[in-house]
């Protein structure tokens, strides 16, 4: 009987994709990657970061609907 395992190795965030950058606890779009790191954005918007690929990581089910919720809330009060 031949068995498959599930692999523990998780798959970096794509481009346009939310994610977070675990050593400054942040949220954001990755835009890119260039000169071995990871551009990231806000999610509402402004200037990019840099962040190291092993400290990008996917956002759990949850923390994506916070992080999604946060922003149609902000939207919403600001009449977008």
């Amino acid at each position: 009987m031949l068995l498959c395992m599930a692999s523990n190795q998780q798959t970096r965030p794509g481009i346009g994709e939310l994610a977070k950058d675990s050593a400054r606890d942040r949220i954001g779009v990755v835009m890119g990657e260039f000169g071995g790191r990871v551009q990231m954005r806000p999610i509402r918007g402004g200037l990019e970061w840099d962040a190291v690929p092993d400290n990008v990581v996917a956002l759990g089910a949850r923390e994506e609907l916070s992080a999604r919720l946060a922003v149609k809330n902000g939207n919403s009060l600001s009449g977008l």
